[in-house]
């Protein structure tokens, strides 16, 4: 699937940008990573793996807004994160928010998959620096506004 086919099957649809959202947005990515780090301290692996992809979500769906995007699927959300912004996001990130996307869907639709410490301590971190990344974007697409 690409971008076109989400927008044909309005799993992305046009809106006005706005700041306000893709603002909303980080500051949830930063909330959920926040909430990553605690589960993983207290060895909830699993919920901080699904907290940790809710960073990434968040901070993708940021770029969408401020690009005048709505998403309507986490899929619709990667490729165009993927078709858009590999350029200014690492490919091996974007490859992770896709990884988890799937593992979260495991997690929460599966049978009987558990996380390691290792795997969430990577997701983590994965996330920390996703969110990096796409602030590092927000902010120069906002100067001087």
């Amino acid at each position: 699937m690409d971008i076109k086919e989400c927008f044909n099957k309005r799993l992305l649809r046009k809106i006005f940008p706005s700041r306000e959202k893709a603002s909303s947005s980080i500051k949830i990515a930063e909330s959920k990573l926040a909430e990553a780090k605690k589960l993983f301290e207290k060895d909830f692996f699993n919920n901080a793996v699904l907290s940790a992809y809710t960073s990434m979500f968040h901070a993708a769906r940021a770029l969408l807004y401020q690009d005048g995007i709505q998403e309507k699927s986490h899929y619709a959300t990667y490729i165009y994160i993927r078709e858009r912004y590999s350029g200014k996001i690492s490919k091996s990130l974007i490859n992770s928010f896709n990884n988890s996307r799937e593992e979260r869907h495991e997690i929460l639709y599966g049978f009987e998959h558990k996380f390691g410490k290792k795997e969430a301590e990577n997701v983590i971190l994965d996330a920390e620096e996703f969110l990096q990344e796409v602030k590092k974007i927000y902010e120069e697409k906002n100067k001087g506004i």
